[in-house]
């Protein structure tokens, strides 16, 4: 799973996402509520684990913001609050389940396991633009009818772009989405992939669907 950890507690932070990373999950780290908030945006993450006290925005409002804008991402919310009337507020706010500080590591895996399980499931539906299929469930793709190999960062960019297809998306915003915050990655990267996957996708079929917005980024469409 690609999980977003929301906790401004250094130690915390850091012990949770070693101890999710050796579960094999890709993990990204915000320190505080707005940068969380543009990442969860940004990025389409399988859950949230989230710190109700955090600067900048706390965790109940930004699951409120999440929810009114219509993003269903599961989230999990950490706090040291027991009380039950605190345990109803974040509930209500749109989380989705509630662990208390301290916790045991394999009561997250549990508790995690759970909300993405109950998850709403269209976001694991087939995507599909003109004569292209991505299937997120088994990371399988195909171009009329015939499977496309990709390596693991291809196949990201190309659901990236494909989860926002019609629109045009910035290489800041796939840098952002694909790799994360915290990776150091050039445009002309964006760029190599980008090739790479014109390549595999485009090369051999007269309607080319991956387009180049000059000076911004790509924009993922049927062509006219």
């Amino acid at each position: 799973m690609w999980l977003l950890i929301v906790e401004d507690e250094n130690s915390l932070a850091a012990a949770l996402r070693q101890g999710l990373e050796e579960e094999n999950h890709r993990v990204l780290v915000a320190s505080d509520g707005l940068e969380a908030l543009h990442a969860a945006e940004t990025c389409d993450f399988d859950a949230i684990l989230l710190d109700v006290m955090l600067p900048g925005l706390d965790g109940i409002q930004l699951v409120r913001r999440l929810r009114s804008s219509g993003r269903q991402t599961p989230v999990l919310m950490l706090t040291a609050r027991d009380d039950a009337a605190d345990i109803i507020r974040g509930l209500d706010a749109g989380a989705d389940d509630y662990l208390t500080k301290p916790f045991s590591f394999d009561v997250l895996l549990a508790r995690l396991r759970a909300i993405t399980r109950r998850a709403a499931q269209p976001a694991k539906s087939r995507l599909q633009t003109d004569d292209l299929l991505l299937d997120p469930a088994s990371h399988a793709v195909w171009r009329a009818g015939a499977p496309v190999t990709l390596t693991p960062t291809e196949y990201r960019v190309l659901e990236f772009l494909m989860r926002r297809a019609g629109h045009v998306v910035s290489r800041s915003a796939i840098i952002d989405g694909v790799w994360g915050f915290e990776e150091d990655v050039e445009a002309n990267t964006v760029d190599a992939f980008i090739r790479h996957l014109r390549e595999k996708i485009d090369v051999g079929h007269t309607r080319k669907l991956i387009h180049t917005v000059r000076g911004y980024g790509y924009i993922l469409r049927e062509d006219p």
